[in-house]
């Protein structure tokens, strides 16, 4: 293998050659964003040598190339491994150029047309400098033949050659104009690329793989993409031809992935991640095999079977495209309610579908228990942060030797699944405030079944609709309605109180496209535009004489009656669904346990979806288990039962976990600050970007997203505690930083931010503040998120940023913690000292990241 610098006009000018993008790269995908920056340093370029300056030069990237199997003595032709992206933007660029000086310099355009982007004494595909992957080769070669051809070319390609051609009518501008020419020069003479040059038997695909370069980041589809077309040497073109094309036209990339990843769920990997995907997958095709590597034949056969099922896919995304009219009404639901995580499980019916295992009227059926469980999940408030493992797990678990509708009901009944009986639900609608839960789209598409469910002559068209959720009785009560809750409330209650127990429940909401109108009125005033509505649910409101706690009880049992019948129930006493494999996420969490720290059975039993009692008998009864020794009880004790394994080396238990960093308090018992929850548990195999998920809604109204932030602190936090807060915001952007604000309406966060603005997931920040949620709010120190981003990967400079907040009073994170995302109580800033100490370290933060690079 040999490694040179050389430009572009090097790389490519002289002899005819060609330099061929193989099938398994992925399609021309640079955006505006690449194209600006790579204009922006091309400007910069041909503007030094405008003054003179003849030695600067500005490095692109790599270019890593390889003998292409169809090479000849007289006509060299390379596989771009790497770097196709950067000289598919550099040909375009020179075609645009090309053809901006055609009418006025037809001798120089020709000149670069045959330096740069063709050989001109051959045909066919040979007759290209740089020959695309197919998918890619039709709009390229249009752009390459000439300007006119351009109307018949679409994609990305088309975008870069018009970006650059609107960019050369701009460097044209007489109030400056720049040399074209010089822009020629800088794009083949000034833009630096080192080129690998692999020889026969190089490990190309172990360079392509390894490779980090500024081009846009490889995604696992396109590792994978890579490595399957690589190992079909003989078959390449026609697999290519016949199977993925197609799939690869008919979804993205980023649905392509997900695609495979279900793939590897439906043969039955129910624990890998999608950021695993390629590795995953890598090691079933060569897993058993006496080579280590996957026959041609294996291959191709996995993507005929993901040729197969792209179809199926897409009918997930978009629900029109499936023929039966009962299962694409089912389909459409579950997409409104975004109900990604279900994936594994609708797939697994439409591929049994497909495979004659059950038919239309039973998918439906199956299709109506998982909407069933989401639904109920929703209305009784059980949380939604374990629905991608339970669906995940579907194709592993269904039961053998049942009916595939009637095995997903008995699977997703399982007690550890938490299905809400009728009971439940019936007890949740009544009394939960359903408003405050859920997505809001979630709660209108509850409404609008209950809703549909009255069977209503002429149906409301709901997607045309400008439906709102409405309170019937005001969430801001003028004293009418006071007085008339006062004469309801029960012994020790106000008419305050039984507003606030009822104003959110689904006894007192509605769907309504006139809430402007209704607004506080009193309910004379709501009846008589509640009488005029298409909505069955409305008309029934406006026939009730009053609206008290009495009618909102009774209507919440109406609808409870309604919602057992739309939204089946679990079975009864299925017990627990278990499976061997679930102890190995146990073990590889007590495996990543950080020096320093300790669980309870309880949590590692709620990240696993088992029990403490469970989780106790199966570490008891596995020997070798890493770090068992450091689950403990609740209370920070070793349990009664805990017994060394034959394998394990022993001794004395608390000794053990003194020497691993555990400390112990006055009573005896481990440091409760050192004790990882489920939470944190969670976190150990995430990665860094894994933050909290916010509820996403539109229509945010006149509150903004910090107002709301500060509404929902000084719902549990002291005005003290809000006061501090408020201050300390304000002079981190005195320090040079901004709040963004997370977009959630239950709980709204405040990031605190460094670089340009922009959504909170990008760019760097310390801090997430929290609202309590009733239980006061938090300060997140985001230890992990900074673990994966310059200059914190440092170790030692986290280690600095968690002894600088452990100066606070009241604050002591454990070393341990220095992987995860440990907090600390807001209200600990109403001290001026700890707030001047806060501010202090967020300098200090601010100047670590500002003087990144530098050292």
């Amino acid at each position: 293998m040999q490694a040179k610098e050389t430009l572009f006009a090097d790389l490519v000018q002289g002899r005819a050659q060609q330099f061929q993008v193989p099938l398994y790269q992925r399609t021309y995908s640079w955006t505006e964003k690449q194209l600006r920056q790579l204009w922006d340093d091309v400007l910069e370029q041909a503007e030094l040598l405008e003054s003179g300056d003849t030695a600067s030069t500005h490095f692109l990237g790599s270019v890593v190339l390889a003998p292409s199997p169809q090479n000849e003595p007289t006509f060299p032709r390379w596989l771009v491994v790497d770097g196709q992206q950067r000289l598919t933007t550099l040909s375009l660029a020179l075609a645009a150029i090309r053809d901006h000086l055609a009418d006025s310099e037809p001798d120089e355009a020709e000149r670069i047309d045959e330096d740069y982007l063709i050989n001109k004494r051959k045909s066919g595909n040979d007759h290209f400098r740089l020959l695309p992957t197919q998918a890619d080769r039709v709009p390229f070669a249009a752009h390459v033949r000439g300007p006119r051809a351009e109307q018949t070319a679409g994609g990305g390609i088309a975008t870069a050659y018009g970006f650059f051609r609107r960019k050369l009518v701009e460097a044209a501008d007489p109030a400056a104009p720049q040399s074209v020419f010089r822009i020629e020069q800088a794009i083949t003479s000034r833009l630096t690329l080192v080129a690998v040059t692999a020889e026969r038997g190089d490990n190309v695909h172990r360079i392509f793989e390894s490779l980090n370069n500024t081009g846009l980041k490889l995604s696992q589809a396109d590792l994978l993409r890579n490595y399957l077309f690589m190992r079909l040497p003989t078959r390449g073109e026609h697999v290519y031809e016949s199977y993925w094309l197609p799939l690869q036209e008919s979804l993205t990339n980023d649905e392509l992935e997900q695609l495979m990843w279900l793939q590897l769920v439906l043969d039955g990997d129910d624990r890998v991640r999608r950021q695993d995907l390629y590795a995953a997958q890598q090691q079933r095709f060569e897993r058993g095999t006496a080579s280590g590597r996957a026959s041609e034949e294996a291959i191709e056969a996995y993507i005929r079977e993901l040729h197969h099922r792209g179809p199926l896919f897409r009918r997930l995304l978009h629900p029109e495209e499936e023929p039966d009219p009962a299962v694409r009404a089912r389909l459409r639901r579950l997409d409104a309610w975004q109900a990604q995580a279900t994936y594994p499980a609708l797939m697994l019916l439409l591929d049994r579908r497909e495979r004659g295992e059950l038919n239309a009227a039973d998918t439906e059926r199956a299709m109506s228990y998982v909407e069933s469980f989401l639904v109920r999940r929703m209305l009784c408030r059980v949380p939604t942060n374990n629905l991608g493992r339970i669906f995940q797990a579907v194709p592993g678990q269904l039961p053998l030797g049942v009916p595939v509708a009637d095995g997903l009901r008995r699977l997703l009944s399982s007690d550890n699944r938490f299905w809400p009986d009728d009971d439940e639900l019936r007890g949740r609608i009544r009394d939960a405030p359903f408003y405050q839960f859920g997505r809001w789209h979630q709660r209108k598409m509850v409404l609008q079944r209950l809703e549909e469910s009255y069977g209503h002559p002429e149906p409301l068209d709901f997607a045309a609709a400008q439906l709102t959720i409405e309170h019937v009785m005001p969430q801001s009560p003028g004293d009418e309605w006071i007085r008339a809750l006062g004469e309801e409330t029960a012994a020790g209650e106000s008419a305050e109180d039984l507003h606030s127990r009822l104003q959110h429940t689904l006894g007192n909401l509605t769907l309504t496209a006139v809430n402007a109108e209704l607004s506080n009125h009193p309910f004379e005033r709501k009846q008589d535009l509640l009488r005029g509505s298409h909505l069955e649910m409305n008309r029934r409101i406006a026939a009730t004489e009053r609206w008290g706690a009495k009618e909102i009880l009774a209507r919440a049992d109406e609808l409870a009656d309604r919602a057992v019948t739309l939204w089946p129930a679990p079975l009864r006493g299925v017990g627990r669904a278990e499976r061997g494999r679930d102890w190995v996420l146990a073990h590889q969490l007590l495996a990543a346990l950080p020096h320093g720290t300790w669980t309870a059975y309880g949590d590692l039993a709620a990240s696993i979806g088992s029990g403490a009692q469970a989780v106790g008998t199966h570490l008891a009864n596995t020997p070798g288990v890493a770090h068992a020794y450091r689950v403990l009880t609740s209370e920070g004790r070793i349990s009664d039962g805990f017994r060394w394994g034959p394998q394990d080396a022993g001794g004395d238990v608390r000794a053990r976990l003194a020497a691993d960093g555990v400390r112990f308090t006055a009573n005896g018992a481990a440091d409760p600050a050192q004790r990882l929850t489920a939470d944190d548990l969670a976190l150990l195999l995430s990665g860094a970007d894994a933050d909290r998920e916010e509820e996403q809604e539109g229509g945010g109204g006149e509150e903004t997203r910090a107002d709301r932030f500060f509404r929902q602190l000084a719902t549990d936090d002291s005005p003290g505690t809000v006061a501090a807060v408020r201050e300390v915001l304000a002079r981190w952007e005195e320090l040079g930083g901004w709040t963004g604000h997370g977009t959630g309406r239950v709980t709204t966060s405040a990031f605190l931010m460094l670089g340009e603005a922009g959504p909170p997931g990008r760019g760097i920040w310390p801090l997430v503040f929290y609202p309590g949620g009733g239980r006061g709010g938090t300060a997140e120190v985001v230890f992990q998120h900074l673990a994966a981003r310059e200059p914190f990967t440092d170790r030692a400079l986290r280690l600095e940023l968690l002894g600088r907040l452990n100066a606070l009073e009241g604050v002591a994170i454990p070393e341990g913690k220095l992987e995860l995302r440990p907090g600390f109580r807001l209200s600990s800033l109403e001290k001026d000292r700890d707030r001047e100490l806060l501010v202090e370290t967020l300098a200090w933060f601010r100047d670590r990241w500002e003087s990144r690079g530098t050292a």
